[in-house]
């Protein structure tokens, strides 16, 4: 570890506690027409009750101490401040990995697997799973940000997580994400392969079939999960994808609410937290109340909600556009309830595919709402490529 990288304790002033508090009891809220549910977005009554909680009974101290207690460090790359958690493990053969984070969610996704990617030995596992694990906050997002820079999109943080992992010694290393976190990871792997020991991802934008022509050719069980991922894109594209129109486009008009009304800041991630998981009704169904909080507490107390907004205008002209090629192993697990859900013979157009996997329950934020299977999946993953004869 170099001298650029400093300790990092989290410390909220009591009075911005008290100021949310207030805000959240002197609220004005919104009316609403009768028997809409979800679909015109979060309900005012679930909100009320969520906002109630937060005010009374949810403590900010008790998950504070939570997060402080993985060592917590910050750096500055290329201008922007990046805050992260390290936890090296027991085990001094363990792989180093980047687990990185997408919108609307943090490095709170992270927090249950850590210890158990960490030290397989003290949750029952094989010692030689053992990663030495890093979880960055994206610039402009928690602690990283605000961002005082335009341009902080994927390939600005593809080229700044290299040299945070340089600075923490670690020469070559995995990657995992989602949302955002599985774009720059893969973009990592097209700039940096050689730094890359392997590339695991919850998302594939560009695998996900847009037309009945991407289904061509396959049968059976596989022609029955293109149907379904063809029929999930549409319903992602024409009925989910306005908020992402409106941070690509004037998320400055859109931080006046969220950074004022910590009611409106909640009731915006909410909405996305209960469209892509694997919810029923509330996205409690799926993700612990506390955590949603905490992850909402991490926008609303360090002011993100522009900065964090911004990475997507900063993708600019990529959308849509064909990826370059990825040469590096990547694996892919396909989560029944996420945003999009890619088929293989789509992704082995672009990518080097050597893993593929379907778990049968889980949404968008598998680090929170399926813990357990994300471990396994990742553990499955690296364990073929340091030893191909392990299965």
């Amino acid at each position: 570890m170099t001298e650029d990288v400093t300790p990092f304790k989290i410390a909220v002033p009591q009075r911005d506690l008290d100021d949310l508090a207030a805000r959240l009891a002197n609220t004005r809220w919104p009316d609403q027409l009768d028997g809409v549910g979800w679909g015109l977005g979060t309900p005012l009554g679930y909100l009320q009750d969520l906002a109630e909680y937060w005010r009374l009974r949810y403590d900010w101290r008790t998950h504070e101490e939570r997060l402080n207690g993985f060592p917590g460090f910050m750096t500055n790359i290329d201008g922007a401040n990046v805050h992260f958690l390290h936890l090296r493990s027991p085990e001094v053969e363990a792989t180093s990995l980047v687990l990185t984070h997408g919108w609307p969610g943090s490095i709170v996704e992270f927090l249950d697997v850590i210890g158990p990617l960490s030290d397989p030995r003290a949750y029952g596992g094989d010692p030689e799973d053992a990663f030495h694990v890093v979880v960055p906050s994206l610039p402009g997002f928690g602690f990283s940000g605000p961002t005082t820079e335009a341009n902080w999109g994927p390939d600005r943080v593809a080229d700044a997580w290299p040299v945070l992992m340089s600075r923490l010694g670690y020469e070559r290393f995995g990657l995992h994400g989602g949302d955002w976190g599985a774009i720059v990871s893969r973009q990592i792997g097209v700039r940096y392969p050689e730094r890359v020991i392997g590339a695991h991802l919850t998302m594939l934008p560009s695998a996900v079939p847009e037309s009945e022509a991407d289904l061509e050719g396959l049968t059976g069980d596989e022609r029955a999960r293109g149907e379904a991922a063809l029929a999930r894109g549409r319903e992602f594209q024409y009925g989910e994808l306005g908020y992402a129109m409106i941070q690509a486009t004037k998320p400055q008009t859109l931080a006046y609410g969220l950074t004022d009304s910590p009611a409106g800041q909640l009731g915006w991630l909410m909405e996305k937290f209960k469209s892509y998981s694997d919810s029923r009704d509330v996205p409690e169904d799926a993700i612990d109340r506390d955590d949603l909080l905490t992850n909402v507490m991490l926008y609303w107390l360090t002011g993100t909600a522009n900065s964090s907004s911004r990475i997507y205008a900063a993708l600019g002209g990529a959308w849509g556009e064909e990826p370059p090629r990825s040469t590096v192993p990547t694996g892919v697990a396909v989560f029944p309830k996420d945003t999009g859900l890619p088929i293989r013979r789509l992704a082995e157009r672009t990518d080097n595919i050597v893993h593929w996997s379907t778990p049968d329950r889980g949404g968008h934020f598998p680090g929170l709402e399926v813990p357990d299977l994300l471990i396994g999946d990742l553990r499955a993953f690296f364990r073929t490529l340091r030893d191909p004869r392990r299965k």
